[in-house]
């Protein structure tokens, strides 16, 4: 990934900014030209609060080139509170823990390092909130 691509992509990974279409109101994660519920366009940035539940998950052994250390790790499909549905790596919970409807929460951490200067790619994992707010 080039410097200037990670430096655009940088407010998607780092602070979870979709896009709200004016049309419909649908929020949309990643962002898009397009709404997909109303073909509008949709350039409004939203920030989504990083919370959800995971709607499914699966433990990945054999892991694509460049992720070999991390094996094994757990990747689910997050449905944010707000209702985009996010694919992401879980973190900081063991695999045996992670279960349909199980309440996270979005964490930055480091994704991997790329090219001969060893540029640190960032990005959103998702982790099992640590504990409820009271009410």
């Amino acid at each position: 990934m080039s410097i200037p691509r990670h430096w655009r992509l940088q407010n998607q990974r780092y602070s979870m900014v979709g896009e709200v279409c004016n049309a419909c109101g649908a929020k949309l994660f990643p962002p898009r030209d397009v709404c997909p519920e109303c073909s509008k366009p949709a350039y409004e940035p939203y920030r989504f609060s990083g919370n959800g539940k995971v709607y499914s998950y699966s433990t990945v052994y054999q892991a694509p080139s460049g992720y070999e250390a991390f094996v094994p790790y757990t990747v689910a499909l997050v449905k944010l509170d707000e209702g985009p549905l996010v694919s992401a790596q879980l973190t900081d919970v063991d695999g045996e823990e992670v279960e349909i409807g199980m309440p996270v929460e979005m964490v930055t951490r480091k994704l991997r390092e790329e090219g001969e200067d060893g540029l640190i790619v960032y990005g959103y994992k998702f982790r099992k909130v640590l504990q409820e707010e009271a009410a």
